[in-house]
């Protein structure tokens, strides 16, 4: 040290000592540093808080944007329960009890748009999906595929007539299929289950109880299948078409024409419509024989357990949709990673 810088390493020490005060030379340089560095500390915070608002005030605008233009592809390639499906199978591999980081507790990450994950027995033919979507992606790009499949599947909820869905978006992204969970999370259609379960209503329990559900909650979101087909060449389950899939009937329920692929069984005649009557057809023994029930259908009639809420909402459409949007929501977030944290509501 020089002389000087002795100087004023005394007056540092003196500083710091209590009762004394550095003298004026030693005391105003310190104080304008630190005023400069807690301003810079202060500028660097609004600048990323600003970068962060601009950023979520672009995602907001894409994602109301999004929804729009998710409605029309929707409405023109009449593929909401494809969709709907799509959603259920990204987000339905998530184990609540996993002590796993993210995103290895499986969920609404969008892992799977990766192979080997869209290769699962279960997912067979939703690569049709995928490429529905891809169009979609492409406009908005600040919207991740894990938003963008999971606002897909609640917008085809509401064009179908069904409940507005109480969603909220920000969920991140998987980036690769290191990221994709194991085979063999998701609900099978009838036996032998994969699970090692007995029985249909066990196999429901062992399936959506690793998600988080309970008994209310399994049967609200089996009531979804009031949408949709089963095919065997997907499931095992459908058969080669019915009089309600051949394109002779129009299963849509505001008159417009319906253009699909023909092929597979529905559980309902109106299998674009979204209403309760999955369970006024389940347990109808008169139920037309084209209609589709599975021992995974049945047993919500059968069980003690499923029954009362089954029977409840064959009674009321409207118990039905406020149970089955609230089942839906958190369906939609199971293992989900929101950026920012509390999410973006656009409804």
């Amino acid at each position: 040290f020089t002389a000087q810088d002795r100087s004023i390493d005394r007056s540092l020490t003196a500083a710091s000592r209590p009762g004394t005060r550095a003298p004026t030379q030693v005391q105003e340089p310190l104080q304008a540093a630190r005023r400069r560095t807690a301003m810079g500390s202060l500028l660097s915070k609004n600048k990323a808080a600003a970068a962060s608002s601009g950023d979520v005030a672009t995602l907001t605008q894409q994602l109301t944007e999004c929804k729009e233009e998710l409605k029309k592809v929707i409405d023109e390639t009449n593929s909401a329960p494809i969709l709907v499906r799509l959603a259920w199978h990204d987000s339905g591999t998530h184990d609540a009890s996993s002590t796993a980081e993210w995103p290895m507790q499986g969920g609404a990450d969008g892992s799977i748009r990766f192979s080997p994950e869209i290769d699962h027995g279960a997912n067979a033919g939703l690569t049709k999906a995928l490429a529905i979507l891809e169009p979609v992606k492409a406009k908005f790009p600040a919207v991740s595929y894990a938003d963008l499949i999971q606002m897909a599947s609640a917008t085809a909820i509401e064009l179908c007539g069904g409940p507005q869905i109480p969603m909220r978006y920000g969920r991140l992204d998987t980036t690769g299929p290191d990221e994709c969970p194991a085979e063999g999370n998701l609900p099978g259609a009838g036996p032998t289950y994969g699970d090692g379960a007995e029985t249909p209503q066990q196999h429901l329990r062992n399936i959506f109880y690793r998600m988080g559900f309970n008994d209310q909650e399994i049967v609200a979101l089996s009531g979804a299948h009031t949408l949709g087909r089963a095919y065997k060449d997907r499931s095992g389950y459908g058969a080669e078409t019915s009089k309600f899939t051949d394109g002779s009937h129009n299963p849509r329920g505001d008159g417009k024409e319906a253009t699909f692929h023909t092929g597979g069984s529905a559980w309902t005649k109106n299998w674009l419509v979204f209403d309760n009557s999955y369970f006024a057809t389940v347990p109808d023994k008169d139920t037309d024989p084209d209609l589709l029930k599975l021992d995974t259908d049945k047993c919500l009639f059968l069980d003690e357990g499923f029954l009362p809420t089954a029977q409840l909402y064959k009674e009321s459409q409207d118990k039905f949709f406020e149970d089955y949007a609230v089942a839906h929501a958190k369906l939609s977030e199971l293992g989900a990673k929101f950026e920012p944290e509390e999410g973006i509501r656009i409804d």
